[in-house]
């Protein structure tokens, strides 16, 4: 690319990565529940099932080895807005309470650099039953440089070396998103890329997301013999990438890998990464790669570079499972950092089982097919989808109309296995600004099936989500609901409220007409 005006900065350096923390630190958790930073594609209860698979794995493993008196620390960095820690839960301890075997105790810390989003977590009500029960706790964790981890619920300290188990770390969209190099391969030498940003003035007033949206970018090259010097840490996978490319632009994360190094520290046995991204892991995908294309989506995201990530940890001695299918939206490793890697079998089995045969980025593909196959679809296909995905939430968000349509040639085995799965979706919900538009979907369903307690019960889980606003729809149906039970007081009472917000209500009239006759 071409230079132009602007100012330049080493890549691992530029005021993006400023512009990109400053954000998350201001929106907190609004980030992902504003829809702007996208969180469904790692936050999803399937994705969730295959990591509780393989943490189940490795706690099966380590009980194999007959490691079960200290507690298994699962680290998640960069935990977003909770959604996934608290899937990951309910799974994990749906298995072990389904496998009744001996298992080492576990708890899952979830860490983020900004603090409102730390006290967001720990106050969130779908997470207290699992703090209550000592398996969940938080720490603020800055990537670049923290070396322990500060508990907030347990008030006590992770240093380095006092972990007896391998740490379990969780990294979903984490070494995308912290600074990375970038350098260019070119004739068999190695260049510093460096960035030059222009229309993205530091000193105006311009919010992050504003500057990121405003910045123009272009890059220039100078020759970097430090990075084929004897002392830098990463030399072997430089000097493979100088005898393997050519004209091509490289992110490399030696913060992430250093990052790890760090985190690694805290255990005398290791750790497991689990990390998900969009990121390659082959070396073919890096050959003639263009400059790093941002994508901004109130932040910004990048590409991952896997390979580097998994060339460096299997110099050391680590195992890596990447899929030998091409990802497509989501590539999905387990790294496994311990002595004897390869004794870790069942982790090893349940990524072969969860990942490799059919794993998330596969169902995240289907998902976007079926998003727009939906009306044409019967209830023998879209149960079975639900299933397959773990009776996610926002399945019956897209799907409720099209049940609702089929419902009356729906047979009596149909509306039981419905009615058992929004039973099962509502089990592991987690709690957002959604959840009074879901209860209602999932009472209006109950409702046409003549379920009336279930009906009446999701429904005023809705009203309850609607504090004062409330919907003369939900009313109504409640009222419906109540005069179904016999429960005439209630009935009345709500057939009267929808009357005092929509005096012109037809069915509200009727139903109090049957009353007074």
């Amino acid at each position: 690319m071409m230079e132009n005006e602007g100012q330049r900065f080493r890549f691992s350096e530029a005021p993006v990565w400023d512009w990109q923390r400053a954000y998350y630190e201001q929106k907190g958790l609004k980030a992902w529940t504003d829809n702007q930073v996208p969180q469904y594609i790692t936050s999803n209860p399937m994705i969730a099932t295959a990591y509780a698979e393989m943490i189940f794995g490795f706690l099966q493993d380590l009980a194999t080895k007959g490691k079960t008196t200290e507690t298994v620390t699962i680290l998640e960095l960069g935990a977003g807005v909770g959604r996934l820690a608290f899937q990951i839960l309910i799974k994990l301890c749906e298995l072990r309470d389904y496998a009744a075997t001996e298992l080492p105790s576990f708890r899952y810390i979830m860490t983020d650099l900004a603090s409102d989003n730390v006290f967001g977590w720990k106050n969130h009500p779908s997470m207290q039953s699992f703090i209550q029960q000592g398996l969940l706790d938080f720490a603020q964790f800055d990537a670049m440089h923290d070396t322990e981890l500060n508990l907030t619920v347990a008030s006590t300290v992770i240093r380095p070396g006092e972990l007896k188990q391998p740490l379990l770390i969780i990294a979903n969209y984490f070494f995308d998103s912290i600074p990375q190099e970038l350098i260019y391969v070119g004739e068999g030498k190695i260049y510093e890329c460096d960035v030059m940003i222009s229309n993205a003035d530091s000193s105006s007033n311009l919010q992050p997301v504003e500057r990121l949206e405003n910045m123009q970018l272009s890059y220039a090259y100078r020759p970097a013999p430090e990075y084929s010097a004897d002392t830098y840490p990463y030399r072997d996978v430089i000097s493979l990438y100088q005898e393997e490319l050519e004209d091509s632009h490289i992110l490399f994360p030696a913060a992430g890998l250093a990052c790890l190094d760090r985190l690694e520290t805290l255990s005398q046995s290791g750790y497991v990464l689990i990390t998900a991204d969009k990121g390659d892991h082959r070396l073919d995908n890096w050959k003639f790669a263009e400059p790093p294309e941002f994508v901004l989506h109130g932040s910004f995201s990048l590409t991952a570079n896997y390979h580097a990530i998994q060339h460096v940890l299997e110099q050391r001695g680590a195992y890596a499972c990447f899929t030998s299918h091409h990802y497509k939206d989501l590539n999905i490793g387990c790294m496994l950092m311990v002595k004897e890697p390869m004794s870790y079998v069942n982790t090893r089995l349940a990524y072969l089982r969860e990942v490799e045969r059919f794993g998330p980025d596969d169902f995240f593909s289907i998902k976007e097919w079926f998003d727009h196959q939906v009306s044409r679809m019967e209830l023998k296909q879209l149960l079975p989808f639900w299933r397959l995905g773990r009776y996610d939430a926002e399945f019956l968000i897209h799907s409720a109309q099209r049940i609702s349509d089929l419902l009356p040639d729906a047979s009596d085995e149909e509306m039981l296995d419905i009615q058992h799965g929004i039973h099962m979706m509502w089990s592991s919900y987690y709690s957002m600004e959604q959840m009074g538009d879901i209860a209602f979907l999932s009472g209006q369903l109950m409702n046409e099936m003549a379920m009336y307690e279930d009906a009446k019960h999701f429904l005023e889980l809705s009203l309850q989500a609607d504090g004062l606003k409330h919907n003369p729809a939900v009313l109504y149906d409640l009222a419906v609901c109540c005069y179904e039970l016999e429960l005439e007081e209630e009935a009345l009472d709500y057939t009267r409220k929808v009357l005092a917000m929509d005096p012109d209500h037809e069915e509200a009239h009727s139903l109090l007409q049957s009353f007074e006759s």
